[in-house]
């Protein structure tokens, strides 16, 4: 759903922003803290501090955000999975990183579009072809395993028409098998949470423990000539 934001609404994108600049300011802090431990300098400890205490204020920021606006979130990302849906087209190759994404979030995740399969009814390649092909991300038949992307033929009823009951889908929206999945692993998601956060406090101990006991050098001590 990452690969996603990029398309997304300003502030799914700031978000993304905002865990590159974090992951970047990580890397950086991390060298900073080495450096300032091999040589003993308090200066370079003590930004450390202040940089895992930015990071750690930033994690739990955003942590609260997600469970306050988790509404507006999943309204967002209606929005924004629609519109891929409703644009799919396997010749594109401008969208193509991000059809890939989708197929993936589907295929993993065993649904289809975001709140059923008959989201995909708004495609403007499956209306044109009467329904009569169906997403392959979708499938739940085991001949469509090997294709994971585009569209998959469906036997063409008397009529010549169809809907997506009609398709050999998994009826499951991929709103819910997202939900679930977080909901099954939430204990093992918690507990990542803690443990990193434990870590950032011990790495906070530890930076101004070792600051506080590096003794500045006392000039006025030293004998005048």
């Amino acid at each position: 759903l990452l690969a996603l934001t990029e398309m997304s609404s300003p502030s799914l994108k700031t978000g993304a922003y905002i865990l590159i600049g974090v992951g970047g300011l990580t890397m950086l802090m991390g060298f900073l803290g080495c450096i300032g431990a091999v040589n003993e300098i308090r200066c370079l400890l003590g930004l450390y501090f202040t940089c895992l205490i930015a990071i750690l204020i930033t994690q739990v920021a955003a942590g609260l955000v997600i469970y306050f606006q988790k509404e507006k979130l999943k309204e967002e990302l209606f929005h924004v999975v629609g519109n891929l849906i409703e644009n799919y087209d396997p010749l594109k190759d401008d969208q193509e990183n991000f059809q890939h994404a989708w197929d993936y979030v589907q295929a993993r995740v065993a649904c289809c579009g975001w709140t059923g399969a008959k989201d995909w009814e708004n495609n403007k390649i499956l209306i044109n072809q009467s329904m009569t092909a169906y997403p392959c991300s979708c499938s739940n038949s085991s001949k469509d395993l090997q294709v994971d992307s585009g569209f998959c033929a469906l036997d063409v009823p008397a009529n010549g028409t169809a809907t997506s009951a009609d398709w050999p889908v998994h009826e499951q929206g991929c709103m819910d098998g997202v939900e679930k999945w977080l909901k099954d692993n939430l204990g093992i998601i918690l507990g990542v949470c803690t443990g990193v956060a434990v870590i950032e406090l011990l790495g906070m101990i530890l930076s101004i423990s070792l600051c506080k006991n590096i003794h500045s050098e006392d000039y006025t001590k030293v004998p005048k000539s």
